[in-house]
């Protein structure tokens, strides 16, 4: 047998796993970022947007994206099998193999998602007659639904080609690209509609921005990975990527029904108008997830680098500090929010936005407490390649989820429809974390979440101030900061380890100097 020459030894040295909860840190605030700016231009574009179409055409419009969410399950799960053996052969130093896999989930997202594209494209007029849609926004919800359905698959292909920015944890790449096209689409969705293009002319916007995307990810991709420009595929991994994909299209299928039956039982059940409440409610209690998902979108890729025997206490390690960082993160962020909500809302929306998605809005508030916490050992379960028990978990509760959204949507309408999501999101956090532990051995450090939970427990005296008060007084403002400088002195001097705070003070040192 020839040996192999050292080049080719070199260049599939495997990378060092060295600092990764430092690596993970950085991309999961880099891609925060890419996500607060998108959000910071919606908030300017998006009550423009609400004022032009009104409430029933933007209820519409929210109905029209919504649909080919529901089949998000059609890449097969092949965006998350890029980003977890593409992450594997990254850290194995074999990059051809990583581009083979890359073009293999790719192939497979194109064979399965194109179907599915057509058959709403040929299926919309029906689809939207399923719907309380009024009569004259009828026609324009058909073809706004069509150019959606292409939408849907550009949108398949951005996830996969850049599993070469999430593999090397360049989340500030794969920020800077998802953020610019976002921005460029919010911003010219109000300018067509004020131009008087209607939901047609925004839903146009959405597809031109996709494709920019699209193009922005290939070519970066093409840098990090230039053997990903090539025409041949993963043989050798084609089975345990059809079988991760097989898994995770089950849990897909029941995940997006789970996620999104909510704004289409509502509609179906009350009306538009109410899904348009509900939907402002969601939208700005669903803010507070941002810092969990973009903490997943690097652990994911971390966790499949990670996996073996030989990485497990790395991994533990990583896992408990990102629950840690998440909820030290997130409490007071809640909490603030809370006291903020109606006011904001009211001027962001109007003021029968105020006063009718403010109840929603706290119960929702509830559940994503709940909630936010579950992405971390969803990821852990996805980067074991054990997609089948989130299939059989989502499988389980989506039964008496229905259930209980039509019971208690016929009662109380949307104030029903946000109590049955955050019982499903309580019982859904329980589960994973548990499923977590038997599967990978990640379990948090229950010491340290006691801490953090009972210091969060300040926040409860604003909260509830704001309840009894209904909205943010000067005495409410006043307790809510004195809560933060309480908190604050708490979490510096007993929730953060040593090395966190070394390099919490590196990072100011180095603005400072700036």
């Amino acid at each position: 047998m020839i040996p192999e020459p050292l080049e080719a030894k070199a260049d599939r040295m495997p990378p060092s796993t060295a600092g990764m909860t430092t690596k993970v840190v950085k991309g999961s605030l880099w891609t925060l970022a890419g996500q607060v700016a998108p959000l910071g231009v919606s908030l300017v574009t998006t009550p423009f947007t609400i004022r032009l179409l009104g409430a029933e055409g933007y209820g519409v419009l929210i109905l029209v994206g919504l649909i080919p969410t529901y089949l998000g399950f059609a890449d097969f799960g092949m965006s998350m099998a890029s980003t977890k053996f593409g992450s594997e052969a990254y850290a194995e130093g074999d990059e051809e193999k990583e581009g083979r896999i890359v073009r293999t989930a790719a192939l497979i997202a194109l064979m399965t998602s194109v179907p599915v594209a057509a058959l709403l494209i040929f299926f919309a007029g029906q689809i939207i007659g399923l719907f309380n849609v009024p009569p004259e926004l009828s026609s324009d919800a058909v073809l706004a639904l069509r150019l959606a359905s292409i939408t849907f698959v550009i949108n398949f292909l951005c996830g996969i080609f850049n599993t070469p920015q999430l593999a090397r944890l360049r989340m500030d790449l794969n920020t800077f690209i998802n953020a610019s096209s976002r921005i460029l689409g919010l911003l010219a969705t109000p300018l067509v509609l004020y131009l008087g293009y209607g939901i047609v002319g925004a839903v146009t916007v959405l597809l031109l921005a996709s494709l920019l995307n699209l193009a922005g990810h290939l070519a970066v991709a093409a840098t990090l990975l230039p053997g990903l420009v090539r025409i041949s595929i993963e043989w050798s991994a084609l089975f345990r990527v059809f079988r991760f994909g097989v898994g995770l299209t089950g849990a897909g299928i029941a995940f997006l029904l789970l996620s999104n039956l909510d704004k289409g039982v509502l509609p179906a059940m009350v009306s538009v108008e109410q899904l348009a409440y509900y939907s402002v409610a969601f939208t700005i209690a669903g803010l507070m997830t941002m810092f969990s998902q973009a903490m997943t979108q690097s652990l994911l890729p971390a966790f499949s680098q990670l996996s073996g025997p030989h990485n497990l206490a790395h991994g533990r390690d990583l896992f408990s500090r990102a629950l840690r960082l998440n909820l030290i993160v997130l409490l007071p962020a809640l909490a603030s929010l809370a006291v903020i909500a109606e006011p904001f809302i009211s001027f962001w929306a109007g003021k029968d936005f105020g006063k009718e998605s403010i109840e929603p809005f706290f119960i929702l508030l509830i559940g994503v407490l709940f909630n936010l916490p579950s992405y971390l050992p969803m990821c852990a379960i996805i980067s074991t390649g054990r997609t089948g028990l989130l299939a059989k978990v989502y499988l389980i509760e989506l039964i008496p989820y229905v259930a209980a959204l039509v019971l208690f949507t016929g009662a109380w309408g949307a104030k029903g429809t946000a109590v049955a999501w955050s019982i499903r999101s309580l019982l859904d956090s329980i589960i994973l974390f548990v499923l977590a532990k038997r599967v990978t051995g990640f379990s948090p450090d229950f010491n340290r979440i006691s801490t953090v939970a009972l210091s969060g427990l300040l926040f409860s005296i604003p909260v509830i101030m704001v309840l009894i008060s209904g909205g943010p007084t000067f005495i409410v403002s006043s307790s809510l900061i004195v809560c933060m400088l309480l908190y604050s002195a708490i979490v510096w001097e007993k929730l953060l380890a040593r090395e966190e705070i070394a390099w919490l003070r590196s990072r100011l040192m180095f603005f400072k100097a700036k």
